[in-house]
């Protein structure tokens, strides 16, 4: 039984939900976001809240997808009245980035400067040369953006050189001895 599926999601002031031709869309404040509702389950809008119910007969998948699809739901509203956002910090000697135009242009102990090309959806700053802020709407793109910067050079675990979420503790590894 899904204990997150069942708690309905509040609407917070300023944002609408609708659902039309198998579509669930939220309009708030800082955008739109739309994705397509599974067949495995039922959703209702009533009092300002966002119902999330299984569909037909109890299966193991419309159970997984009640829990899954609340989840989802409850993101795409908290994305467009407040936003999600993911700090990664840049270590070692020399490594830093800056946002040129559209692109992040990061110079991470390479020969050459690692240039990314900003998507539209999301927006990236760099409030010192050695953190990136990824800022957007929808979750899931914004956890990807942020995953995409990191695999240019993960930390390594020796000295802790490349690039880490703020939150993210490394263990480091003992060197060589003498």
């Amino acid at each position: 039984m899904s204990r997150v599926g069942k708690y309905p999601i509040e609407l917070p002031a300023g944002v609408e939900a609708t659902i039309q031709d198998g579509t669930f869309r939220v309009k708030g404040k800082r955008g739109e976001l739309s994705v397509p509702v599974s067949s495995y389950v039922e959703v209702k809008i009533e009092d300002g809240k966002i119902v999330v119910s299984p569909a037909g007969e109890r299966s193991r998948q419309s159970w997984t997808m009640w829990g899954t699809s609340r989840a989802v739901f409850a993101n795409m509203v908290k994305g467009v009245s407040e936003g999600f956002q993911k700090g990664l910090e840049i270590q070692g000697t020399g490594f830093r980035a800056a946002v040129q135009g559209s692109n992040l242009v990061m110079n991470l102990g390479f020969s050459h400067d690692v240039v990314y090309p900003i998507p539209a959806d999301v927006k990236i700053t760099t409030p010192r040369p050695t953190a990136i802020l990824v800022e957007g709407n929808d979750k899931q793109r914004v956890g990807q953006v942020a995953l995409d910067i990191r695999n240019f050079r993960k930390p390594e675990p020796y000295k802790g050189k490349g690039v880490r979420y703020e939150t993210e503790v490394l263990r480091q590894k003992e060197g060589k001895k003498k």
